[in-house]
């Protein structure tokens, strides 16, 4: 195949499933004749038809609930959300009865469904179009999460999300949905399990750990701290729920530094729920605490969006900081 975006890959993902499985439908704003505000359901609608690719009313909670009821009734839908920042009027649809089905219903319904949402910040989106909410729903149980950084595991992690017998929530680093270009596998059934981190860039010295847009600042810092003579180990957990705990901690304890990358804010962040089990678990062989370099806790600025996110100077002080402690 030849080289394609991150929302190109999308895209042709999901021509391959609803190609693959008639029950795969998608259902959003202006996902239709527009093709979605980013595109990635561009030209679905002319092959598909109004049955499987639906534009709704501009209502999350009707985009989310409809999506279960179709789920429930043996489809596989596809709901797209059009900025992260407005999940928040469908929570109760996705965190109380989404979420929660299988376990409500003693494993007699389950809710095969993905949600799809671009997120995090870096295109100058302000406070509206800019956040990176995934704490919320890692913290809820029967929900999984994805939150890839490549067009490759974008698309393998998407058709593992779409066959799961359960509810994903699939976040897209839309700062990245057109920032870098990859070959994608001809094999339509190569799916990347959820739960698997990549390990990027192996080394001896710190270990650098992200995920989502996040990660592009990150695999800069890297290369420069190789550049400096440092080497770096970088894993990109692709998915937060579950997270490869076996693979960050084997790494973390091999080489004893840490520094944890998300542009989210710090408080009760993700990153700092990775933090707390290096800690837990590794406290007797770790060099230097867990470091984490992150958004900050106020509103995600308009102006200065790229001071807000963690880049590869704020990220390398954090290493040189792990070094030196």
């Amino acid at each position: 195949m030849s080289a394609v975006t991150m929302v190109q890959a999308i895209a042709r993902t999901l021509d391959e499933e609803m190609a693959r499985d008639d029950r795969v439908v998608v259902v959003g704003e202006d996902v239709g004749k527009r093709g979605g505000v980013f595109l990635a359901t561009e030209k679905l609608f002319d092959k598909y038809g109004p049955d499987r690719v639906i534009d709704s009313p501009l209502s999350e909670a009707a985009i989310i609930g409809a999506a279960l009821g179709m789920a429930v009734h043996g489809l596989r839908p596809v709901a797209e959300i059009q900025f992260s920042d407005y999940v928040f009027p469908g929570f109760d649809q996705l965190v109380s009865q989404v979420a929660k089905l299988r376990y409500r219903s003693g494993g007699q319904f389950t809710a095969p469904m993905v949600v799809r949402m671009p997120a995090g910040g870096g295109v100058k989106g302000g406070h509206h179009h800019s956040q990176s909410p995934e704490a919320h729903f890692v913290h809820t149980a029967g929900l999984k999460v994805v939150f890839p950084s490549t067009p490759s595991d974008t698309r393998g992690l998407l058709k593992s999300a779409i066959r799961d017998e359960d509810p994903v929530v699939f976040m897209e680093p839309k700062r990245l949905y057109r920032a870098v270009k990859e070959e994608l596998s001809d094999d339509p059934d190569e799916l990347i399990p959820i739960g698997k981190a990549a390990v990027r860039l192996r080394g001896d010295d710190v270990v650098l750990v992200s995920y989502g847009g996040s990660m592009a600042e990150t695999t800069r810092a890297a290369k420069a701290l190789v550049e400096q003579g440092f080497s770096p180990h970088v894993i990109d957990l692709r998915s937060l729920a579950p997270w490869d705990e076996e693979t960050v901690l084997e790494a973390v304890a091999r080489v004893g530094r840490v520094v944890l990358v998300s542009e989210a804010p710090r408080s009760a962040s993700f990153i700092s729920e990775v933090a707390a089990t290096i800690a837990e678990e590794l406290l007797d062989q770790l060099l230097a605490p867990p470091l984490r370099v992150t958004g900050f806790d106020t509103p995600y600025p308009y102006a200065q969006d790229r001071e807000y996110l963690p880049g590869p100077a704020r990220i390398m002080r954090a290493v040189q900081h792990a070094l030196d402690y």
